[in-house]
């Protein structure tokens, strides 16, 4: 059954859109039907990898002898992605001494593969196996008995790609030169959690395969940048921003066998971490506020300090009260140790963890 899918809205009323695979799949398929067609189509229907069947809207078909162009602008949604708007854009030409085969490559604007640890073809371009599988089946069901007598070329290209590509981290993944062609359904969920979790994953991989045995993994921007000041004797492969990917870090890393664990964190997050969140996002669950109090009942905090602790609503709230007091450093230093003892019992035994804890201007308060 056929939808246009991109109108749904979420319960919270925002709307899901597609991922980059999703679109150049869409573009491939507008682009191979052309091809067998000759005709000029301003809808297609994609097989997403989820197994639904989209409309995308076509822009900037362009047909000239055995090559057809294709074009589908991505549409991420009320997701505030990177690559909303990119024009996903598909090349596909005859290739007479190959029947039967579909050959995707990379175009300008998508990534090419510069270090191991991605699962991906160093050298080759940055097209995940989900997309690429998903590429070649629409090819594929378009091209029908056109591969009896012949291959096809796919060349998958995103004008602009390598600036969108300097305000994600595939740098530090060494994918170089523009962006990834990713997702594992076709769909983006609002403020996509997938997409950046994947990149978490990637990040702690691609640390091992170079042989790194120390992870630093960090809730944001400027907590990186104090930890990449804190250990500046590290190379930058062994940094990894895992927002609030604590869980998914953690697995990744025991997985990947890394012996030595660094979390550079504020005092928010780190509540999170203490008190057994795997997912620290500030709306999933409520900092356990009882939790802060005790810590702070435990560095000598007056009672009723403590009690006002007790019914705020944020982690940063008593981080203020505490500084007043003078007790910002053995304040941070026990909800660091407590963080140590919570993931200690999850991983017993499976590495070494230091909590480098900064405050909001990312300047250094304690360690554990």
């Amino acid at each position: 059954m056929a939808s246009t899918h991109h109108q749904k809205k979420t319960k919270k009323n925002m709307r899901t859109g597609f991922t980059t695979g999703a679109c150049a799949a869409a573009a491939a398929r507008a682009a191979t039907e052309r091809l067998v067609s000759k005709q000029i189509f301003h809808h297609v229907e994609c097989l997403l990898p989820n197994g639904q069947q989209v409309h995308f809207p076509v822009t900037g078909s362009h047909h000239q002898g055995d090559h057809v162009r294709a074009v589908v602008i991505k549409d991420a949604g009320d997701d505030p992605d990177r690559t909303h708007g990119a024009h996903l854009t598909a090349d596909v030409c005859l290739l007479p001494d190959a029947p039967g085969q579909v050959r995707i490559k990379g175009g300008g604007g998508v990534g090419t593969v510069t270090m191991p640890g991605l699962g991906l073809k160093v050298g080759g371009p940055a097209i995940n196996p989900v997309p690429r599988r998903n590429i070649e089946d629409n090819v594929r069901l378009a091209a029908a008995s056109l591969l009896e007598q012949q291959g096809l070329e796919v060349i998958i290209s995103v004008p602009g790609g390598q600036e969108m590509a300097q305000k994600t981290l595939n740098a530090r993944l060494g994918i170089l030169g523009g962006i990834s062609i990713l997702g594992t359904t076709g769909i983006v969920h609002p403020w996509s959690t997938a997409a950046f979790r994947t990149t978490v994953i990637q990040g702690i991989e691609v640390a091992a395969t170079q042989g790194q045995n120390t992870v630093v993994l960090t809730t944001g921007g400027r907590t990186e940048k104090f930890a990449m000041k804190e250990l500046s004797n590290l190379p930058s492969v062994c940094f990894v921003q895992m927002g609030d990917f604590l869980g998914y870090a953690l697995d990744t890393i025991v997985e990947q066998g890394i012996d030595h664990v660094v979390i550079g964190g504020m005092v928010g997050k780190l509540a999170k971490m203490a008190q057994g969140e795997t997912i620290t996002h500030a709306g999933r669950n409520a900092v356990d506020m009882d939790l802060v109090a005790d810590i702070a009942t435990a560095v000598k905090v007056p009672t009723t300090i403590c009690n006002r602790i007790r019914m705020a609503q944020t982690a940063r709230y008593a981080a203020e009260r505490v500084e007043e007091l003078g007790l910002t450093q053995v304040f941070h230093k026990a909800l660091a140790q407590r963080v140590i003892e919570t993931l200690s019992k999850r991983y017993p035994g499976k590495f070494t963890l230091r909590i480098l804890v900064c405050d909001f201007d990312g300047n250094k308060i304690a360690e554990a």
